[in-house]
């Protein structure tokens, strides 16, 4: 060794620094995957299983009013009466209410009556249920099919209008909604 010249301390140096871009190098890798993870996460459950969507018109008043931010679940399978959901029909993505499954046989009185399976529907809806036009009553929801109303039924298109909604139309069951206050 040659006197006053440090060979240990400057290759020590050297190795330092370079353990410590690797360290760094390695976190920065770390962070991107952990990233893509959540970037792949949010998008199957906003794609697949979740659909967040805003209510346009007011054919489901007062449930839901024109504005509202909605998140309804993709992977139901299976719809009851009562449940909301939100469907295609004629190109637009719509929202109303499950009155009638494959099989029930509807019926619209001149009194302004919904009639499932001979039991009189009512519950919370204000407004009466009149035909419309293009259906005759009393009427057999198709197998895998449902019948769609909205709950402003003087003011919205819905199953009466445009009939019977396919269960593959049927985009998802509402399960939040969030009120728009002046936004």
């Amino acid at each position: 060794m040659r006197r006053g010249v440090k060979t240990d301390g400057c290759i020590g140096d050297v190795i330092a620094r370079r353990r410590m871009r690797l360290a760094t190098r390695q976190e920065c890798v770390a962070l991107l995957l952990r990233l893509a993870a959540a970037i792949v996460t949010g998008y199957l459950l906003l794609a697949q299983v979740f659909l967040v969507a805003q209510v346009s018109g007011m054919g489901m008043f007062p449930s839901m009013k024109d504005g509202d931010l909605v998140i309804a679940f993709r992977l139901q399978q299976i719809y009851t009466k009562d449940d909301v959901v939100a469907y295609r029909a004629e190109g637009a993505l719509r929202f109303g209410r499950v009155a009638a499954r494959g099989g029930d046989v509807v019926t619209l009185g001149e009194s302004g009556a919904l009639v499932v399976n001979g039991a009189v529907q009512g519950g919370d809806i204000l407004y009466p249920t009149y035909a419309v036009g293009g259906l005759e009553y009393p009427y057999r929801v198709p197998d895998v099919h449902v019948f769609v109303l909205g709950d402003f039924r003087t003011q919205t298109q819905d199953s009466r209008e445009f009939g019977p909604v396919p269960l593959p139309d049927v985009a998802g069951k509402v399960i939040t909604i969030l009120r728009r206050r002046g936004l």
